[in-house]
């Protein structure tokens, strides 16, 4: 997040008292949308806690979602080299475009992206119909059946490593993945905290 320093150093007038914002989900780094913010919008950002941008066409502040309830929950800002540029990181409460798109730049998915949108499907399943959906028939059957899943993918995934199989271990891998994130879900933790938990490990071990 940025600090005092950081904020006096932004530079305001090359850009005539307002700074680009570029939105980001802060677990799939899509990015959401891009502002702009002059010194008062930033300043009720970081107080508030949701994100407000300076309206070049209405000429006054505005948060995202205030009508709508789509807001964007601020988690982190970090400024460029030049300091004329945000990247905010933000969790969407909603869909963040007015076309009814996660994004405003809908086109673009990166695989992250793709990985958090199945996260998001996994937990609809939670209390589905288990006839219409596998994984909802998982979740019905137990942790005990989901965690045995995914210990039988382990050990096909191991046993395609080893007989050399590239598109075999590719699909018992994916169905690992998958299962994997099911008994997560099932345990009300997302993957995003395995990743925190990785890069804790990173700073702390010499792999």
């Amino acid at each position: 997040m940025l600090n005092e320093k950081q904020i006096s150093c932004l530079n305001w007038k090359k850009t005539k008292g307002m700074i680009p914002a570029i939105i980001q989900h802060y677990i799939s780094g899509q990015v959401l949308m891009h502002g702009y913010m002059n010194q008062k919008a930033l300043e009720i950002s970081l107080e508030q806690g949701n994100i407000t941008f300076f309206s070049r066409t209405t000429n006054c502040l505005w948060t995202k979602g205030e009508i709508s309830g789509n807001l964007l929950k601020l988690i982190d800002i970090t400024s460029d080299c030049d300091n004329d540029t945000l990247l905010i990181l933000a969790n969407p409460i909603g869909l963040t475009c007015h076309l009814g798109n996660s994004s405003c730049f809908c086109t673009t998915e990166t695989s992250w992206s793709f990985f958090y949108k199945l996260e998001k499907l996994l937990e609809q399943r939670k209390g589905a119909n288990s006839k219409n959906s596998y994984t909802a028939k998982l979740y019905s059957s137990g942790t005990k059946r989901i965690a045995q899943k995914v210990g039988e993918e382990a050990i096909e995934s191991a046993l395609a490593a080893v007989t050399n199989n590239r598109q075999e271990l590719i699909n018992e891998v994916s169905d690992l993945i998958y299962h994997l994130l099911v008994l997560l879900k099932d345990k009300n933790l997302n993957f995003d905290i395995i990743i925190n938990n990785l890069k804790k490990r990173h700073k702390n071990i010499d792999i």
